[in-house]
């Protein structure tokens, strides 16, 4: 079920599912009279992530969170409807939207429960915050799982990348031509090539993850790094690294959306991470496939259109996140999770910690 503003995102998923799952466009009046025990939803994050320049309660992307609850709880009335957003859903920035979320499922007979995790805790190589939000039949929420999974090393997961189409660089440029990369390479590191470098960095030095931090963590002043610039005839970015080094000095904050050299796991895998994210041994960045494969898409998954739609890529729940919160629903459903009596109950991956916001009255035999 969707709505006619997101097929863009949408036909990538129901081209794969071929007419298999059938699709239906509610503002078309095209709703389905099927009764189904569990909707998940994936509403727009913008709203309410701190990447987006106007998030807040007035974004106009939060109304979907309302609208799909609405919907879902009084008319479809399933066993549990889930979703997934943005970390700060769980947080200051969402409590007026939580708020009257909850008060829709207390009109129509469902708890809540909110989860905060981070996708590195799933075994996805990638540090992704989110938060999760379940609305379950009836006046108790379950206590569901915490995960902290071995992630694969991103490096490994992008070299087990599989498939036979989409094998094009997002980026065609070569990340060794990267000013800045390339002073890396031919400074600091003394004329190594880009698979000696990938071989040789740390993870723990990888972590800052572009050739910005890695600059400055080598203790390279930009006014050196533009001198360099300006002889190897780089003009803009020598005046540019002036810039930075005025902003540096004056405590200010700079940009740093540099090459990225993958090793261990890298932040969220959003915005400029698809264009600068290089290949951990050929001389490229990813293709469009391995982008897929990092956010655990299946080998034979197409991206239509990829040059237009690479931030459809970033836009997805890595898959292995989204399974186990999957798996937490129908745990509960099979009877495998213990409840408690509370209405709004908030649970955090990281800290494994839970908290009762709205308990409800215990029978005398709950209490002996």
């Amino acid at each position: 079920m969707s709505f006619e503003a997101f097929w863009a995102n949408d036909r990538h998923i129901v081209n794969h599912y071929d007419n298999e799952v059938p699709y239906h466009v509610l503002d078309k009046n095209d709703r389905p009279s099927k009764k189904v025990d569990v909707i998940g939803s994936v509403c727009p994050c913008a709203g309410l992530s701190m990447m987006h320049h106007n998030y807040g309660d007035h974004n106009e992307n939060n109304k979907w969170l309302l609208e799909t609850t609405k919907f879902v709880l009084s008319d479809m009335r399933p066993e549990v409807l889930w979703g997934e957003n943005a970390p700060g859903f769980a947080g200051k920035i969402g409590a007026n939207i939580r708020a009257q979320m909850y008060g829709i499922g207390r009109e129509n007979g469902y708890s809540m429960t909110v989860y905060r995790t981070r996708s590195l805790l799933h075994g996805v190589p990638q540090v992704r915050e989110r938060s999760f939000y379940f609305f379950w039949k009836g006046d108790r929420t379950p206590v569901l799982n915490y995960y902290n999974r071995q992630h694969t090393p991103i490096e490994q997961l992008i070299l087990g990348a599989r498939g036979n189409t989409l094998q094009t660089p997002i980026n065609p440029k070569a990340p060794s031509k990267d000013p800045w990369y390339r002073y890396i390479l031919e400074v600091i590191n003394g004329g190594i090539s880009h698979t000696e470098f990938s071989a040789k960095v740390e993870p723990s030095k990888a972590r800052g993850n572009d050739s910005f931090s890695y600059i400055e963590k080598s203790g390279h002043p930009y006014t050196a790094v533009s001198e360099w610039l300006k002889s190897n005839g780089y003009e803009r970015e020598a005046a540019a690294a002036l810039r930075k080094h005025a902003k540096l000095e004056s405590g200010g904050s700079i940009m740093r959306r540099g090459v990225i050299v993958p090793k261990d796991y890298i932040g969220a895998f959003v915005g400029h991470y698809p264009t600068t994210l290089t290949h951990p041994v050929e001389d490229r960045f990813i293709t469009y496939r391995e982008a897929l494969t990092i956010m655990g898409h299946p080998d034979n998954f197409e991206l239509l259109d990829p040059a237009k739609s690479s931030n459809h890529i970033c836009q997805n729940v890595p898959v292995q996140t989204a399974e186990d919160m999957a798996t937490e629903v129908r745990e509960y459903l099979d009877g495998n999770r213990q409840t408690i009596n509370s209405t709004y109950t908030f649970q955090y991956n990281a800290t494994r910690t839970l908290e009762t916001h709205a308990t409800t009255s215990r029978t005398l035999s709950e209490f002996l």
